[in-house]
C-alpha cells in the first residue's frame, strides 16, 4: 500500500501531575506532565501516533508550531519520505522561513519531533515491526541514509557512521537474544523528586528495593543542608554497594556547581545531572575537570538542542554520560546522529525519560543502541519513571528493573483515546473539574 499521508492532527493533552509533586525539582516545581500530541491518518486507515513533552503551560504554543509544520507533511506518501528521509527532516527543518524560528531548537523542534515521531510509528506500523525492531532489522546504509550530518562531519562522517554499524553487525543476534530475554538495565528517579516528604522517599525506596532496584536518582539543589540531609538519607535506604545519581536541573553556575557537588561527594554519586545551564558547554567541561578527582562524572542531555550541541560536548569532554532524549531532538534520526557519535567518543549514552510517555519511546532507541551500536552495557543504563503509563496502549515492561523490549508494531506512542478526551486542554473532563474549582 502506498500510505499517503491525508491528515495530520494535533492536541494539547496535559496531566496535573503538580498536584501531587510528581516531577518536581530544583527548577520545575510545579509541572504538569503534558505532550502535543499528533496523529497522521493515511488513505488506507493505518494511523502514526507522535508526540512531544512538555510541563504544561505553553503547550498551546507547541501544538501551533506543528500545525505551522502539517503542510509540509499532509499529501506525502510513506514510501517516498522514508527512501529519502534525510531529505524529508531537512525539509521540516530547514523551511526558508520557518527555520528562523530555531533552527533546530526550542518550540519549532520539539514540534518536529512530534511530527517525526509520527511519521517513525507510522513506518513501523507499516512494516509490523516495534521501532527498536525497525532499526535493527535495517541496513546500515539506509540507517545512515536518515542522517543529517549537516555540521557535524568534523566529528563524525557519513563513512564513519556506516564503519561502526558494520563493525556492529558482528554478535548483533547474540545481542538481540539477550534484550529480548534479559532486558536493557534501569534506574529509577521515582523514589526522590525534590518535592517529597522524607517519609515518602523512605516508603519509596523501601518499595523499590524490594522490587529489585539498585540504581536510583535523587533530585538536588534548592538547598545545601537539605541535599546533604535527603542524600544521606536516600544512602542509608539503598546502601553503600547500590548506585546513587543526583540531578540539579540547571540550578547552578559553574563556581557554585564545583563547591555545591563537592559537598555531597561523601554520598559517593555517580554523576551530577544538568548542574548547569543546558547550553553552557565550557562551563561543563570546567565541571566535568574539577569533579574527575572526586570520582563524580557529569551526565546532560534532556534539554540539549541539537546534534551540532551534542558534538560540542563530547569535543570537550565536557559530559561522561550521554542523556538522549526522544522529544528533544528532532526525533529518532537526530538521536541516530548522537548514538553514532557517542560511540565514537566512547561515552556511554544513558538516555532521559519519565515525564508522559518518554520511557515508552527511549527503550526502542537504547535497545537499538545496544544491539545494533554499542554493543555494550558498561556504565550505561535508562531512566524509568513510574507515572502515567497506563495511559498508552503499548506500555513500558519493567522486570527486574529492566526495559523488556517491546513486541507491538510501532514506536509505543499511541495514547488511549479515552485519556486524550479527559485530559485534553482546557476542555476536557479532567481539566473542567480542577478550572472550576
Amino acid at each position: 500500500m502506498s500510505h499517503k499521508i491525508i491528515n495530520v492532527t494535533v492536541r494539547d493533552v496535559r496531566f496535573p501531575t503538580s498536584l501531587e509533586q510528581h516531577g518536581s525539582d530544583a527548577m520545575h516545581t510545579d509541572p504538569d506532565y503534558s505532550t502535543a500530541y499528533v496523529v497522521i491518518d493515511t488513505d488506507y486507515g493505518l494511523k502514526g501516533f507522535g508526540f512531544t513533552f512538555t510541563l504544561g503551560k505553553g503547550t498551546e504554543i507547541v501544538v501551533c508550531a506543528v500545525e505551522a509544520l502539517a503542510g509540509l507533511v499532509v499529501g506525502k506518501f510513506l514510501q517516498d519520505i522514508v527512501s529519502d528521509f534525510r531529505g524529508f527532516y531537512r525539509l521540516l527543518t530547514s523551511d526558508s522561513q520557518m527555520r528562523w524560528l530555531g533552527p533546530e531548537k526550542g518550540v519549532i523542534h520539539l514540534a518536529t519531533a512530534a511530527v517525526l515521531n509520527a511519521v517513525w510509528d507510522l513506518w513501523a506500523r507499516a512494516e509490523g515491526k516495534p521501532l527498536w525492531k525497525l532499526l535493527v532489522d535495517m541496513d546500515p546504509k539506509q540507517i545512515v541514509s536518515c542522517i543529517d550530518f549537516r555540521y557535524i562531519t568534523d566529528a563524525l562522517t557519513e563513512e564513519e557512521a556506516l564503519d561502526i554499524l558494520m563493525k556492529a553487525q558482528d554478535g548483533k543476534q547474540h545481542r538481540e537474544d539477550r534484550m529480548l530475554k534479559e532486558g536493557y538495565p534501569a534506574y529509577t528517579t521515582s523514589c526522590a523528586w525534590l518535592g517529597y516528604s522524607d517519609q515518602r522517599l523512605k516508603q519509596l525506596c523501601t518499595d523499590a528495593l524490594k522490587s529489585g532496584w539498585t540504581k536510583f536518582k535523587v533530585k538536588v539543589g534548592a538547598d545545601l543542608e537539605d541535599d546533604i540531609r535527603r542524600c544521606r538519607l536516600i544512602r542509608q535506604m539503598i546502601g553503600p554497594s547500590n548506585t546513587l545519581m543526583m540531578d540539579a536541573n540547571q540550578r547552578w553556575g559553574v563556581a557554585e556547581a564545583i563547591s555545591w557537588v563537592s559537598s555531597l561527594a561523601e554520598f559517593k554519586p555517580l554523576w551530577i545531572e544538568e548542574p548547569t545551564s543546558p547550553d553552557d558547554i565550557l562551563g561543563h567541561a570546567a565541571i566535568s575537570k574539577a569533579l574527575a578527582p572526586l570520582g563524580i562524572g557529569v551526565a546532560t542531555g534532556e534539554q540539549c538542542h541539537s546534534r551540532v550541541m551534542f558534538k560540542q560536548f563530547l569535543q570537550a569532554s565536557a559530559l561522561q554520560f550521554v542523556q538522549i532524549d526522544s522529544c528533544r531532538l528532532g526525533s529518532v534520526n537526530e538521536n541516530l546522529a548522537v548514538l553514532l557519535m557517542a560511540h565514537k567518543f566512547q561515552v556511554p549514552v544513558c538516555p532521559h525519560a519519565g515525564g508522559v510517555g518518554l520511557c515508552e519511546l527511549v527503550q526502542h532507541l537504547i535497545l537499538f543502541d545496544y544491539i545494533g551500536v554499542s554493543g555494550s552495557l558498561s556504565d550505561r543504563m535508562c531512566e524509568y519513571v513510574d507515572h502515567l503509563h497506563e495511559h498508552f496502549t503499548s506500555p513500558v515492561v519493567i522486570q527486574d528493573a529492566h526495559y523488556m523490549p517491546p513486541k507491538e508494531p510501532g514506536y509505543s506512542c499511541e495514547m488511549l483515546e479515552s485519556t486524550v478526551q479527559r485530559h485534553q486542554y482546557p476542555d476536557g473532563d479532567v481539566w473542567k473539574l480542577i478550572i472550576n474549582k
